[in-house]
């Protein structure tokens, strides 16, 4: 594994990437995007696996979360660029992919919030890749528009750097209800190794802005609008993959939904996998093997 930093296209901003590469000839690459409040070294030992098989993979902690920030103070905000510049600073890394692996195939990766962040990529890009990947897709909210009101108006009484419980408990105060007997977090995955490293990583224990919260919901409109799509690449097969027990999913209909807007966009190689029992991560849910090798054999057949 080998670590880098480029520079953001959007600011100043300097991103942190990791790379894991096969021992032989690479077959390609996966360019991955993690979720909110976490970061990419949460990725490794599934990167480690795919890459054994014969892939680069290439991760960066997106603006505001682990290493790509300016202070510690700064996780969980997004700077000035907001959530355009979290989607051009994934299109920054596909250019250094392409000057450091030419000619290799790129499939785009992206879990949670990187699920929307990727989604968000193809509507402007998706002739610069080979397949996509969405995992862990949260379903659109109605009540996103509203929420995006409320986070400006904290932003500007509070200031950007300001962390409102309001908009926290807004956005996932229902999501461990089911799960509460559990402890913390429950909701995130069932594993219960996987959950004690995840409520013990500071990096993944903070709340996030007025600053993120506003574009978070700015990136979840623009994601679910089926307006501004580019279409150069119609044929772009599209795979998303979710648990059973996701509370992110909201409910089956919903996540068709998610689904549907990609056909209706005009994509028509969209499908849906659905791991019965497994909750929001499904890549460190208790039986990830299946997940891992469904990854591998997905990537492998886009080649």
């Amino acid at each position: 594994m080998t670590k880098h930093s480029i520079k953001a296209t959007a600011d100043d901003l300097r991103l942190s990437l990791i790379v894991t590469e096969p021992e032989g000839n690479p077959k390609g690459v996966l360019q991955m995007c993690h979720g909110m409040c976490e970061h990419k070294e949460r990725y490794i030992q599934l990167m480690k696996f795919l890459s054994l098989d014969g892939w680069v993979c290439v991760m960066h902690d997106h603006r505001g979360h682990g290493e790509s920030i300016k202070s510690p103070e700064d996780l969980g905000y997004m700077y000035e660029g907001g959530w355009k510049a979290l989607v051009e600073d994934v299109h920054a890394v596909t250019l250094w992919i392409k000057a450091y692996y030419p000619g290799l195939p790129i499939i785009l990766y992206g879990h949670s919030m990187g699920s929307m962040v990727v989604r968000s990529y193809a509507k402007r890009w998706d002739d610069e890749i080979r397949g996509l990947i969405v995992s862990g897709c949260p379903s659109y909210n109605p009540a996103s528009p509203v929420g995006y009101a409320l986070a400006t108006l904290f932003g500007l009484g509070n200031g950007g750097h300001s962390r409102p419980n309001l908009l926290q408990n807004m956005s996932f105060g229902s999501f461990n209800k089911p799960f509460e007997d559990e402890g913390p977090n429950a909701w995130v995955v069932g594993d219960e190794e996987a959950r004690m490293l995840y409520n013990s990583d500071p990096l993944c224990q903070y709340q996030f802005t007025a600053n993120g919260f506003r574009n978070l919901l700015g990136l979840c409109m623009d994601c679910y609008s089926a307006k501004g799509w580019k279409m150069a690449n119609k044929a772009l097969p599209v795979r998303f993959c979710s648990g059973s027990e996701d509370p992110c999913r909201t409910s089956d209909k919903a996540l068709d939904k998610a689904v549907m807007l990609m056909q209706k966009v005009g994509y028509s190689d969209v499908h849906l996998t659905v791991y019965d029992g497994m909750r929001h991560e499904i890549h460190n849910e208790t039986g990830k093997a299946l997940v891992w090798g469904d990854l591998l054999n997905t990537i492998n057949s886009w080649l």
